[in-house]
């Protein structure tokens, strides 16, 4: 069996079996001496064996996304603890390190867990470094550890070491390797028994790429960063006082001044063998006697006399290993470390509680029921006016003003109201073709005739409408009328029922009778692969900066009174609420963007489409802007017969929708565009599109939805009317 080194030997590879696991293998790539070792530890009635295969087996079949990579297939080890006597069968070294360290991501992710594995970090002083150095190993930040230390294990140090009675007698550096070895027997932990001197400096340094310098004696302190200088090596420390650290980044800044300068010019060999009082002031001039806190400061005026040395907390050790750890990540990352030195003080920041948390007000319930926004009024203009307010949009935004004018009323785009989106105002015209089909059937109902025409001024494009009242009766447009007022959007989930034969002629005959098409799509298969394509779509919204910006200006949370998509009327839970209040969050989206994840994202859209009767797509034959009108007044017309056969509607378009080029693509999505052009095609196959069909909106519809709690506010016709209300940008949701 491997022996163990006699006591005072050094070097990184003495006592190996003192401190490191012995890794044994029983399979076709076994070294030869390995299942001669096996069987005799096997045979001796002193040694424990664990085997928990299955367990770990179970852990790694259960992993998010599944292990597919050689782990799952390599050989399992055993390793062999002499000092505890214990031979524990482990998974091989990848599925090891897969399942370890999977409650890591993706506060670590696995790319930059690769990383950190390449780190090589030293730490001196195993008082301090011994906390410092097994937090370095349980979050997997380095892929070897030197430890120096010629200390051993004393009854005292068990204040703020998590060593046991048991380690006392024994070599800090050992009981900090053995440790590391329980945790993690694949990561190679080199130990200096004798500490850093003179003989061995150079050998520690050979490969670092970070020093932890913990140690008591002041010459090392200075020699370790004269030598992490010379060599470009980083210098963290913790200090547990009031949660002092520092960095000095000799690998940035090879001139830089040791210990920020505070110590001044010092040659190392004076600073030998001085007592603990004889090395308080220069240990003052580091720690900066002012800085300490006032426990720590007076303690160091009664050293020698009521105490031995100055005196540290094991809270205060594990804070300093937290701190170290978590700058580890940032060197590890390349984020910014600069050189210097912060406090995190506890204390103090206890001190300062208080009762200031700022409570969210209470969100005001919606009121109970549809609350309808339409002002029925006998005046016509008046009527025709709140008719078109009532008329759907992206993101409610009415992208239109309103002016009368003798006989008529005037429609202009307001392109302050569109959004990324509304590629080349293509959704605009849609909700203006709307407001037009309203004010059709608005003026139906008082006898009129509201005849509409596009464009009417070559030389004023801003103008997209223009409508002339003249008499006239049309009993088929004026019977819309009611349903009109109460079309609405409804997000709540629905039950998928097959649509009647009778249903499906009559909204196809709305569709055609506007010059618009309808494509149907009720087939199971062709439904799911829409919800994921528009769940997919979803994803990209939210993780593309500018897209998520807007939606979530849309978005209004709580003041039901107030602008905007109303967030009681998009029929989430508690759970999606608390979901879209998380998603909310431009810089949690930034990090799922760097993920390339966020899959979940589109959820919602997903399990509505999939609850779907149908999904309807409006299509017209042309790309102007003229047909984008057509095609609005073409959803109205679908939308109110939809809801006249107590259908829930939804518009469910995804980013893509007004994209007609590769460039309109980039602009929507600079990061996702490729992406955006599968789906899009994907999109074009499932719904079934021609080379002439230009699709001008997507919905879903649903049997058996439940009213939707509130209707979100609008404009009213007083502020469509005034020609001065472009108010901020809003995204592309559409609502009703």
């Amino acid at each position: 069996m491997p022996t163990i080194a006699a006591p005072g030997s050094s070097g990184p590879q003495a006592g190996m079996a003192a401190f490191n696991a012995v890794l044994l293998r029983e399979d076709a790539g076994a070294s030869p001496g390995d299942g001669a070792l096996l069987a005799e530890l096997r045979a001796a009635p002193d040694v424990v064996i664990i085997d928990r295969g299955a367990d770990v087996r179970a852990e790694l079949a259960a992993l998010r996304p599944a292990a597919t990579e050689d782990g799952p297939g390599e050989p399992h080890q055993w390793a062999w603890y002499p000092w505890r006597r214990t031979l524990v069968c482990v998974p091989g070294p990848q599925s090891f390190r897969r399942v370890r360290l999977d409650r890591n991501r993706n506060k670590i992710t696995s790319t930059e867990q690769d990383g950190f594995h390449r780190l090589t970090i030293g730490v001196v002083g195993l008082s301090v470094g011994h906390s410092i150095a097994h937090t370095l190993a349980m979050e997997g930040l380095c892929g070897r550890l030197l430890l120096a230390d010629n200390d051993s294990i004393e009854l005292s140090n068990l204040n703020r070491i998590p060593a046991t009675v048991l380690d006392i007698g024994i070599n800090k550096a050992e009981v900090v390797a053995r440790r590391i070895a329980e945790l993690d027997p694949y990561l190679p932990v080199d130990v200096f028994s004798s500490g850093v001197t003179e003989q061995n400096i150079a050998e520690f340094f050979a490969d670092l790429d970070v020093v932890v310098e913990e140690c008591d004696s002041l010459d090392m302190k200075v020699r370790v960063r004269e030598e992490a200088r010379a060599r470009g090596v980083p210098v963290l420390m913790d200090t547990s006082d009031r949660g002092l650290f520092d960095v000095e980044r000799f690998d940035t800044e090879p001139d830089r001044a040791l210990f920020h300068g505070l110590l001044g010019d010092v040659d190392p060999g004076s600073l030998q063998g001085l007592s603990t009082r004889d090395k308080a002031p220069h240990v003052m001039r580091i720690l900066q006697t002012a800085e300490l806190s006032a426990r720590m400061a007076a303690s160091m005026v009664e050293i020698d006399q009521t105490v031995s040395t100055w005196p540290q907390l094991a809270g205060d050790v594990q804070l300093g290993a937290a701190t170290v750890a978590a700058a580890i990540r940032r060197f590890g990352r390349g984020e910014p470390l600069p050189s210097g030195r912060i406090r995190i003080d506890l204390d103090t920041r206890l001190h300062a509680l208080s009762e200031t948390i700022e409570i969210p007000a209470a969100e005001v319930p919606p009121p109970a029921g549809v609350h309808l926004t339409a002002q029925l009024s006998d005046e016509p203009m008046d009527d025709i006016l709140q008719a078109m307010a009532l008329a759907p949009s992206g993101g409610n935004s009415q992208p239109w003003a309103l002016s009368v004018v003798p006989a008529g009323v005037h429609v202009r785009l307001v392109p302050a109201r569109s959004s990324a989106m509304d590629v080349g105002f293509r959704g605009s015209y849609v909700g203006i073709g709307a407001a037009a089909f309203n004010a059709q059937v608005a003026a139906a109902r008082h006898g009129l005739s509201a005849s509409i025409r596009p464009f009417p001024d070559e030389l004023d494009p801003g103008l997209a409408v223009s409508i002339a009242l003249t008499a006239g009766v049309d009993p088929e447009l004026a019977a819309l009328y009611p349903a009109m007022v109460q079309r609405i959007t409804n997000r709540n989930h629905g039950r998928h029922r097959e649509l009647a034969v009778d249903v499906v002629a009559d909204l196809r005959r709305a569709t055609t009778a506007l010059g618009a098409e309808l494509q149907l799509i009720t087939d199971r298969a062709a439904v799911a692969e829409l919800a994921d394509i528009l769940a997919a779509s979803d994803r990209i919204r939210f993780l593309t900066p500018r897209l998520h910006e807007q939606m979530m200006h849309e978005l209004n949370w709580s003041d039901h009174s107030a602008l905007g998509l109303d967030v009681g009327s998009l029929g989430l839970d508690a759970a999606d609420l608390a979901k879209l209040s998380v998603s909310s969050r431009a810089d949690v989206m930034a990090y799922l963007a760097s993920w390339n994840g966020g899959v979940a994202l589109g959820d919602s859209t997903r399990e509505r489409v999939l609850t779907s009767s149908a999904v309807a797509v409006v299509t017209v034959s042309g790309d102007t802007p003229g047909h984008y009108l057509l095609g609005g007044m073409a959803v109205e017309r679908l939308w109110i017969q939809a809801d006249a056969h107590k259908l829930g509607v939804q518009p469910v378009s995804p980013v893509f929708l007004y994209a007609r080029s590769a460039s309109d693509l980039e602009g929507l999505s600079e990061e996702f565009d490729t992406e955006l052009h599968g789906l899009q095609r994907r999109f074009e196959s499932a719904v079934g599109l021609g080379g002439s069909d230009t699709p001008v909106l997507v919905l879903r519809l649903s049997h058996d939805v439940p009213p939707p709690a509130v209707r979100s506010r609008r404009l009213d016709r007083t502020a469509l009317v005034s020609t001065g209300n472009a108010s901020s940008k809003r995204g592309q949701s559409w609502c009703g």
